[in-house]
C-alpha cells in the first residue's frame, strides 16, 4: 500500500492563521495587517475541528514574514512572532496527531520577501555570496520576482546552496511532525528542482504527502519568464487550470489542488443551474488522471471570491456544490468559514489592490449559521462511510 494512502481519505481544514483564531478584535480587518490570529488560537478550537468531523489540518505559512498572510517569508526557518513560537508548532502538531488527526502546511520555495536579510544583502553588495541567489537581471534594482511583484523575489534554485537552504527548511518542519506540504506556486521552480526536493523529503518520511499549487489565473504573458513549467506558453493559452498543467506533475509530486472542478462547480452550478452537463464534465475531467494521483477538491480558498458569494449568498446552491464536492473520491478542502456561512460583499476583482481580503475576512464565531454547520458535519460523516 502506499505510504500517502492516508491523504485519500483526508477531509481538510484551511486555515489562514491570521484570520481564524486567537484575535481580540476583528477591527481594520479590511487592512492587509496582523488581526492577531495565532497557532495557540487554533489549538483552543482542535474541539470545534473535531466536533465538525474533518480529519486533517491545512495551515497557512506561519515562518517569520513581512506580511499578515505569510506568504513574504524573511526567514524559512523560524516561526514569526506574531502568530507564537517554535513551541506552539510543536505543541500544535502534538495536539493534532493526540486527536487522530494529520496536519499539513504551506512550503513556499519560489520567492521570499524582499526585506529577506539573503536577498537585502544581496542587493547592497555587489560582492554578496547571496547575489547568485536571486535572479538580478540588472543588479540592483531589476530582478524577477512572483510574477510582477516586487517585494516577492524569485529563488535562484539551480544555485546549490540556495537550492539546499530551501530544501533543508522543508526538511526541518518535516523532521518537527507535519504530514505533508501544499506547495505554492508549483509552476515557479523547474520539475528537476521538484523531483529533487521530492526525493529528499520522502527520505525524510515516507508517508508525507506532497500537493502543489498548479494554477495560471491572472498570469499576464510578460510574467512568464518568471515561470519554469515546461511548454508554458501552451499551458498559458489553455487557461488557468488546464488539465495539460495538471499532468505536468503526474509522477513528480502526488498530486495537485483541483481548480478544474472548483471552476466547474461555480460555473455549472455558482452561476448556472446545469446538473446534467456537470455531471459529463466531471466524468470527463477524472477519466484523465490515475486513481494515485491526488486531486484535492475544494469550492473556494484565500485567493478567491468565496463560493456563497459567487451564489450570490443562496445556501441551496452552495449545500449543492459540496454535496458533488464530496462524493468526489478524492480529498474534499473546506476553507475556514463555509460550513457556518461566511460569504462577503463585493468581488476581489473590484479593488485594485488588497481585493483578497474580502475573502479572508476574520472566523464568523459570533455569527455562525448552525444549520449550514449540521449539514457539513453530515456531508463530512457521510464521505466518513
Amino acid at each position: 500500500m502506499d505510504d500517502t494512502s492516508w491523504f485519500k481519505k483526508a477531509i481538510i481544514y484551511h486555515i489562514l492563521i491570521d484570520r481564524f483564531a486567537g484575535f481580540k478584535s476583528t477591527k481594520n480587518w479590511e487592512k492587509p495587517q496582523f488581526l492577531g490570529g495565532n497557532i495557540k488560537g487554533i489549538i483552543n478550537k482542535i474541539s470545534y475541528l473535531k466536533n465538525l468531523g474533518v480529519n486533517t489540518i491545512w495551515v497557512s505559512p506561519f515562518y517569520k514574514t513581512s506580511e499578515y498572510h505569510g506568504y513574504h517569508i524573511t526567514d524559512f526557518y523560524e516561526v514569526d512572532p506574531h502568530f507564537g513560537s517554535t513551541q506552539d508548532v510543536k505543541d500544535l502538531i502534538e495536539t493534532i496527531h493526540e486527536n487522530d488527526m494529520r496536519i499539513i502546511t504551506d512550503f513556499v520555495p519560489n520567492h521570499c520577501s524582499s526585506k529577506h536579510p539573503y536577498f537585502i544583502d544581496a542587493q547592497k553588495n555587489k560582492d554578496s555570496k547571496y547575489k547568485d541567489w536571486f535572479y538580478f537581471t540588472k543588479w540592483p534594482d531589476n530582478y524577477l520576482c512572483f510574477l510582477s511583484i516586487k517585494e516577492l523575489s524569485k529563488i535562484n534554485l539551480n544555485h546549490p546552496e540556495a537550492r539546499d537552504h530551501i530544501i533543508n527548511a522543508a526538511k526541518y518542519w518535516i523532521n518537527l511532525g507535519f504530514d505533508g506540504f501544499r506547495l505554492d506556486h508549483v509552476i515557479g521552480p523547474s520539475n528537476v528542482f521538484w523531483k529533487q526536493f521530492k526525493t529528499e523529503i520522502k527520505k525524510e518520511k515516507k508517508d508525507v504527502v506532497l500537493i502543489g499549487e498548479a494554477w495560471m489565473k491572472g498570469i499576464k504573458f510578460h510574467e512568464l519568464k518568471t515561470i519554469k513549467v515546461k511548454h508554458k506558453i501552451l499551458k498559458w493559452f489553455f487557461g488557468a487550470s488546464s488539465e495539460m498543467l495538471f499532468k505536468e506533475y503526474m509522477g513528480i509530486l502526488d498530486g495537485v489542488l483541483d481548480f478544474r472542478l472548483q471552476e466547474l462547480l461555480r460555473d455549472y452550478v455558482a452561476r448556472a443551474d446545469k446538473q446534467s452537463e456537470l455531471k459529463k464534465e466531471i466524468r470527463k475531467h477524472y477519466s484523465k488522471y490515475p486513481a494515485n494521483y491526488f486531486l484535492p477538491t475544494f469550492l473556494d480558498n484565500h485567493d478567491m471570491d468565496r463560493f456563497l458569494f459567487e451564489c450570490h449568498d443562496n445556501k441551496d446552491k452552495l449545500k449543492q456544490a459540496a454535496e458533488i464536492q464530496f462524493s468526489i473520491d478524492q480529498p474534499a478542502i473546506i476553507y475556514y468559514g463555509a460550513e457556518s456561512g461566511m460569504t462577503q460583499k463585493k468581488s476581489i476583482w473590484e479593488f485594485s489592490a488588497y481585493g483578497d481580503l474580502q475573502a479572508r475576512q476574520p472566523m464568523n464565531w459570533d455569527e455562525q449559521d448552525i444549520e449550514l454547520l449540521n449539514f457539513y458535519r453530515e456531508i463530512i460523516r457521510q464521505k466518513k462511510k
